[in-house]
């Protein structure tokens, strides 16, 4: 059976030597978040700080900061769930396998709650003041709630079945929220709670939400698990739990896990709006401050021997990373059923993961032609950017299984030599302008408002990739540093960034120009014009955070031998990506020096990290 509650996960991690004890003071307050980001770098444990500065409950950190911790962590539940989500990958096996029947059967017996009457989640009433004041980064607007499990109800489905278990910021204080009364609640867009609000909304009511913090891992991990609309991750939870979720029924009243640690209860009143951040993110900037649904607290209770839970996010990899990696291979298997044709998809966490998709897909349109050309790819690509959260992606690079057997978008490197072999920058890019985009992405030319690029490759080589660049070669003005980065990928180091959202410069047009007359430039397809080429080509990690989280496909991409024919966009190449800061992001998060060197000194030998900092 799986774990009831988290103290019962930490003892059995503490007890197999997966746990560290902290038990010097440690504050809340910036420190507590360096240590679990040095701790997770270092493939260190999980960590539980017993002495928290100024609070009564100890805070927990970096569970799931490995993936052999993940799998230990659901050890008892994994061959249940793979089962069960085998069987909706391919419902043919109910037939063909009755033994993956047989192994699904636990996980779907533990799928509904069991309601009760009470819990210990609600013994004890606090006010939000008394919670840890959690800030993980220097210019944070407040203290938040890091691994939030925030419980909605559709308001014309209510129960279980219509319900939305999601991962969405807490902003505890701070901003013009009234202490106590008020917490900030931000959800981007393509958030199940969305649907939940806007119903609430179109009828002038208030909608009821219930932040749960803490309780048993399979919550945690079911807020963040990306299923369909309408399926809901409490069932899920239970699933992954290896037992039913003992739910308290309160009459008027969301239902609260009796086994949770916290539970914030309130409102969210039509129309109130606050301005939310700004907040250290997981694209590695801060995310603003913008205005965000406002939640009326009503209640805030713990269970006796309370524990915190934290995580932070910031430029990857982080303990998300390790999320994120554990739910490929849970739903790999799905991906072919969801999107047809797709055979594999990969969110590449280093460029931020909404801002990179890679997939290998099919192209059987017309196997009859002469040279296979992108026609399936780009079906499938448009329902990869038309449901799920896929749908948030800004840049896609999809290629075709048929050319090179074993292709694998896993492996980014490779996948990104098979695709610049193989496109056409006059035929295979493809793109969609002022549309929606990630919330946190602040390339766009507007807060959730940017452009996706579908960069699709099909059929033999057409050219080989160089492994150096050519003799003489010229830039215009403002341009220098020219560096190769990999094979038909290069760098060059670009004036300072000044204009405004929406427009794009000049120096960059000129650029392309200059390259059009260039020669020996046919096998280097790529070029990123980029603020500092040295970091930038120092590592694959670098260059794709730079890359892809500092551009917008329509604002930024520019080409030798540019053109538009028929309202398409195409180029003789090199295709350039203009991946400077701009005048117009968000900042790059950086840590506090003073806090640093405090968890130096912790790290140093003889202190309570040293060996795992």
């Amino acid at each position: 059976m799986g774990y009831k509650n988290l103290r019962e996960c930490l003892e059995d991690l503490e007890k197999t030597g997966r746990l560290r004890r902290v038990e010097v003071e440690v504050d809340a307050d910036l420190e507590a978040g360096a240590i679990q980001r040095r701790v997770f770098r270092a493939g260190g444990p999980a960590l539980l700080f017993t002495r928290v500065k100024g609070c009564a409950f100890p805070l927990a950190a970096n569970i799931f900061g490995a993936p052999e911790r993940i799998r230990f962590i659901f050890r008892d539940a994994l061959r249940a769930v793979d089962s069960l989500l085998r069987l909706k990958a391919d419902p043919a096996a109910f037939f063909k396998s009755p033994r993956t029947v047989v192994s699904a059967l636990p996980a779907l017996m533990h799928a509904r709650p069991r309601m009760v009457d009470s819990g210990p989640v609600l013994a004890h009433e606090i006010a939000i003041s008394d919670l840890p004041r959690l800030r993980s980064w220097p210019l944070d607007g407040g203290p938040y709630a890091t691994l939030p499990q925030v419980y909605s109800e559709s308001p014309s489905r209510p129960g279980f079945g219509g319900s939305n278990l999601g991962m969405y910021r807490i902003q505890l204080l701070g901003n013009d929220y009234a202490p106590d009364q008020e917490v900030g609640l931000h959800y981007q867009i393509h958030r199940g709670i969305g649907p939940h609000h806007a119903e609430a909304i179109a009828r002038g009511l208030a909608l009821r939400v219930n932040v749960f913090v803490g309780g048993p891992p399979a919550m945690t991990l079911a807020a963040v698990m990306p299923l369909p609309e309408g399926v809901a991750e409490i069932f899920f939870a239970g699933a992954m739990a290896g037992r039913r979720l003992d739910m308290i029924r309160r009459p008027g009243r969301l239902p609260v896990p009796a086994e949770a640690d916290f539970v914030i209860s309130g409102h969210v009143e039509p129309g109130r709006v606050l301005p939310e951040g700004p907040f250290g993110d997981h694209l590695g900037y801060y995310s603003l401050a913008h205005d965000f649904p406002v939640l009326r607290v009503e209640s805030v209770s713990h269970r006796p021997d309370a524990i915190w839970p934290f995580t932070t996010v910031g430029r990857p990899p982080q303990e998300d990373t390790v999320f994120g990696e554990f739910i490929h291979e849970l739903t790999a298997a799905l991906v072919p059923r969801v999107f047809s044709g797709v055979r594999e998809v990969h969110a590449v966490d280093a460029a931020g993961v909404h801002p990179l998709l890679l997939a290998v897909g099919s192209e059987r349109y017309t196997p009859f032609a002469k040279e296979r050309r992108p026609q399936e790819l780009l079906t499938e690509a448009f329902c990869l950017l038309g449901s799920t959260q896929t749908s948030l992606s800004k840049y896609l690079l999809i290629a075709a299984a048929e050319d090179a057997p074993g292709l694998s978008c896993r492996r980014v490197p490779g996948f990104l030599d098979h695709v610049l072999r193989r496109f056409d920058p006059a035929r295979d890019l493809h793109f969609v302008t002022r549309t929606t985009m990630d919330t946190l992405d602040y390339s766009g030319i507007s807060l959730n408002q940017g452009s996706k690029l579908v960069w699709a490759a099909a059929g033999p080589p057409r050219r080989e990739l160089s492994a150096t660049l050519p003799p003489g070669l010229g830039l215009p003005p403002g341009f220098a540093d020219p560096r190769l980065f990999a094979p038909g990928i290069w760098l060059v180091r670009g004036p300072a960034h000044v204009l405004g959202r929406d427009e794009q410069d000049q120096a960059l047009i000129g650029l392309g120009q200059a390259l059009e007359a260039q020669k020996g430039l046919e096998g280097l397809p790529l070029l990123a014009v980029v603020d500092d080429p040295g970091f930038c080509a120092a590592s694959w990690d670098n260059f794709l955070w730079v890359v892809f989280t500092r551009s917008d496909p329509a604002t930024d991409i520019y080409g030798a031998g540019a053109f538009t024919r028929c309202k398409h966009w195409g180029c003789s190449g090199p295709l350039i990506i203009d991946a400077r800061l701009k005048s117009y992001h968000a900042p790059a998060l950086e840590p506090d020096p003073d806090i640093e060197r405090r968890v130096d000194a912790l790290a140093a030998p003889g202190g309570p990290l040293h060996g795992i900092a």
